[in-house]
């Protein structure tokens, strides 16, 4: 009888460790495995970001997607026209920097570059920028924010001005005539980003929006103009 029990016992016992050594072992990861849910590794050239980035199909945002030429373009289409308001004058200063301390509105400095539509630099371009104050406000008897300036030999301009106010019926928006020599005159508006008279502004085109970013004297813009050489 105990031999019966005996020999019963050992069946039983090698049909469970015949069991053990075929199982699939899933419920105890390996320490590698551990270490991978644990403390997940970040490689050296990877940049981590605490911030929610912006949506990228945002029409008012600040990026530089709507820099003309830029990225190693080969071809643009010219500025977009707009037009020219009731505020023009003819015969504004040859002057690059219209601020001038104490003037209403944040400091704001505009650079960029003129190009052809091969997305060749422009030389001796002239730029006529024409805009109100932080108050909203023209000054249509002198020319305050009012002056012309050309570009130098690699295309490039730099208008230092402030931010304009907003007025009844229109957002922020700075008014500009370019000119390639003897080509044709583009005349049109530069637009800021994150501004939200902007989606009620029937002149507003998101193509003219300014690159911003915030400096410790103020705002610095970007934009790119392409014009007609002839």
């Amino acid at each position: 009888m105990n031999r019966k029990i005996t020999f019963s016992l050992l069946v039983v016992m090698s049909i469970i460790l015949s069991a053990c050594a075929t199982a699939t072992p899933s419920a105890t990861p390996s320490n590698n495995d551990a270490t991978s849910v644990i403390v997940p590794t970040v490689s050296s050239n990877t940049e981590v970001s605490t911030s929610t980035p912006a949506p990228s199909s945002d029409s008012n945002a600040s990026t530089s997607s709507n820099l003309a030429c830029s990225g190693g373009s080969s071809s643009a289409n010219p500025a977009m026209e707009l037009t020219e308001g009731p505020y023009y004058k003819s015969g504004s200063p040859e002057l690059a920097n219209l601020y001038q301390e104490g003037m209403a509105g944040t400091k704001l400095v505009v650079s960029g570059y003129v190009y052809d539509t091969n997305c060749q630099p422009v030389a001796n371009a002239w730029l006529d920028f024409w805009q109100a104050n932080g108050n909203g406000v023209y000054d249509n008897n002198g020319y305050t924010l009012r002056g012309h300036q050309y570009t130098d030999a690699n295309g490039h301009f730099e208008l230092t001005t402030v931010v304009p106010g907003i007025y009844p019926g229109r957002t922020e928006h700075i008014h500009v005539k370019v000119q390639a020599p003897n080509g044709t005159i583009i005349t049109s508006q530069l637009f800021f980003p994150g501004v939200s008279q902007n989606d009620s502004d029937g002149i507003y085109d998101a193509s003219l929006l300014l690159s911003i970013q915030e400096t410790g004297d103020g705002l610095q813009g970007q934009f790119n103009f392409v014009v007609p050489v002839q």
